[in-house]
């Protein structure tokens, strides 16, 4: 890969991968620290990853460094910071109440419903980012899915 094909795949995948990761952990600042791990990441290999490749090895790359934050973050945990198991607040929007149901998914059925159903990835993308076989990936999607159905519940009793 050249430094402007690299330079092209920056630009051009930096808003999705942003999203995606963004979407797990909800913290700006960590989102950028780990999609600019990535670049380096990229940047350190440009040589032996090709520039068809360089979408597929970025979501590698940085599904794979969120992992190892996450896990990293777990060690250390915060008692204060327990989350909220009920509410009695009633979901004001659709958005809001997804939102709240995928932060309740366990990582690896967020992570491919994310890959899925906001970034498009087909079945065999997602098994190459996540490291999971193809059967594996369509078993926590349809997981993912029936646990979100059944958080939601209705949509009449949300809109």
């Amino acid at each position: 890969m050249t430094v402007t094909e690299y330079n092209s795949c920056v630009d051009q995948y930096a808003d999705a991968l942003y999203r995606f990761i963004l979407k797990h952990i909800r913290d700006k600042d960590i989102a950028k620290d780990i999609i600019q791990d990535t670049y380096e990441k990229l940047w350190r290999k440009v040589n032996d990853v090709e520039s068809t490749n360089a979408k597929s090895y970025m979501f590698t790359t940085a599904y794979r460094t969120l992992i190892d934050h996450t896990r990293k973050e777990k060690k250390r945990g915060d008692l204060n910071e327990a989350p909220e198991l009920f509410t009695d607040k009633p979901f004001n929007n659709l958005k809001e109440t997804l939102n709240i149901a995928l932060d309740r998914l366990p990582e690896i059925q967020k992570s491919v419903i994310l890959l899925r159903d906001y970034e498009g990835y087909d079945y065999a993308e997602i098994g190459e980012i996540t490291g999971l076989s193809e059967s594996q990936v369509k078993v926590y999607i349809f997981r993912a899915r029936t646990f979100l159905k059944n958080y939601i519940g209705k949509l009449e009793t949300i809109i």
